[in-house]
């Protein structure tokens, strides 16, 4: 067939938010409303900007660049794009978002049946063992996941989120609560900073490729097609995934009588659904949070066996994929809040990469000469993002904050915004004339 049916493009929206929608998704919205509190407008819109806008952007990026991050990346030196490929996929991959996916489905279904202490560690290896197992087999023989997932498995978890979502609207317990002091400091770049740990626009142009596959598999084989197509996935998704963080921030923010004293949003939404709906809806919530949780920790051990296969061949991608899975379990048993503290430097510090990557990407059919632009913007980015990351882990070079702190929007964490698009200027100033653009190169 030549062109999709309408409802295979709303398959393949449906298809592209279950991919999205996994741990960070559901567990970040309730905290940062937890800490606007009254300031919850600025907050969310500056959250669902990173966490919406941004993913949508990747997605738009990967289709124009006709593949995955390794098309996204070709403008690169070699060892730049398997570095910065290395360090996406670690971090959407064993090291924080695929253990997650574990630990958000256990905090969420699982850890309000339990007492405190060492049963709840226990019964966390134990359900962790089990999930990875099932994500494993599942991710060795994935199928097609426009049918399994776009098709059947989003549906209902849509329904049962709108059922959530309008318990919450309709039943808040309780008003706003007053904003926390990092808040006071400015709400939407509070929002913007947190869009971070959804990790979704890291995850955007690894799962670019997923969506452009399903396209291709239905016949579409020209470019134009396949980025229109790609662009409808993209804003359904979009939409959905709004439609998801913004009862969950509400929830976060109207959350302060009845579970005040819980410090992630797993946490939170536990207590607050069952607050609203009793033990039947917490046992919902569970097997809802659970489908969603293991249908991202698939796409994530799909993504990341096919990758590392391809940086190293003659390693099967059934090994990759179950040593893969083994190490995340392991990661998971560390726990979500610990989870979440250890990956905000790393995000902190591979967002702006990400994000000068996928701006560049769109600008690269404009380009005569992406290696010189790419190079001037990534470098330049680079150098500040670093100290990012490493001032969130306190790990800051004596002698310059100081200098940092002159740089245009320092105070609100995008200090390498005004430097990234100097650097593009002088990289599009120093274009050789008569340079080949490689976009046409993309597969």
């Amino acid at each position: 067939m030549s062109t999709f049916r309408r409802s295979d493009v709303i398959a393949l929206g449906f298809m592209t938010f279950a991919l999205f929608l996994g741990a960070g998704n559901l567990i970040i919205p309730p905290d940062v409303g937890r800490q606007a509190g009254t300031d919850f407008w600025p907050a969310t819109l500056g959250f669902l900007a990173t966490g919406v806008g941004l993913p949508l952007l990747g997605v738009v990026a990967a289709a124009m660049c006709g593949g995955g991050l390794r098309e996204i990346t070709r403008p690169l030196p070699v060892w730049a794009a398997i570095a910065f490929g290395m360090a996406i996929y670690l971090s959407i991959g064993p090291l924080f978002a695929i253990p997650r996916t574990a630990t958000v489905a256990f905090e969420m279904g699982t850890s309000p049946w339990l007492a405190n202490g060492s049963e709840s560690k226990i019964a966390l290896a134990i359900y962790t063992l089990v999930f990875f197992v099932a994500s494993a087999y599942l991710a060795l023989s994935p199928g097609k996941l426009m049918d399994r997932i776009g098709r059947y498995i989003t549906p209902a978890l849509i329904l049962v989120l709108i059922v959530m979502a309008a318990g919450i609207l309709l039943d808040p317990q309780g008003s706003a609560g007053s904003r926390s002091e990092t808040v006071a400091q400015g709400a939407f770049a509070f929002g913007f900073m947190q869009g971070y740990q959804t990790m979704d626009a890291l995850a955007s142009v690894v799962f670019g490729i997923v969506i452009i596959q399903a396209i291709r598999e239905r016949g579409i084989k020209d470019r134009a097609s396949i980025a229109r197509y790609t662009l409808m996935a993209g804003v359904i998704a979009a939409l959905c995934l709004s439609l998801v963080y913004v009862p969950l921030a509400w929830l976060g923010a109207t959350s302060h009588s009845v579970a005040s004293q819980y410090d992630n949003g797993g946490q939170l939404i536990a207590v607050y659904i069952t607050e609203i709906f009793g033990p039947a809806g917490q046992l919902i919530l569970a097997l809802v949070i659970t489908l969603a949780c293991l249908t991202t920790a698939v796409g994530l051990l799909t993504s990341c066996g096919e990758y590392f296969n391809q940086l190293m061949p003659k390693i099967s991608y059934r090994v990759f994929v179950v040593v893969l899975a083994i190490f995340s379990a392991l990661v998971a048993n560390q726990g979500l809040s610990q989870i979440i503290q250890l990956s905000i430097p790393v995000l902190v510090a591979l967002y702006p990469l990400t994000m000068t990557l996928i701006g560049l990407s769109l600008a690269r059919p404009w380009m005569r000469d992406p290696q010189r632009v790419f190079a001037w913007a990534m470098g330049v980015t680079a150098i500040i993002a670093l100290y990012d990351g490493l001032a969130v882990a306190k790990l800051t070079p004596v002698g310059l904050e100081t200098w940092y702190q002159q740089l245009p929007m320092a105070s609100s964490g995008m200090a390498w915004l005004t430097p990234a698009l100097v650097a593009v200027a002088i990289g599009w100033a120093l274009q050789k004339r008569g340079s080949e653009n490689i976009a046409s190169m993309g597969s």
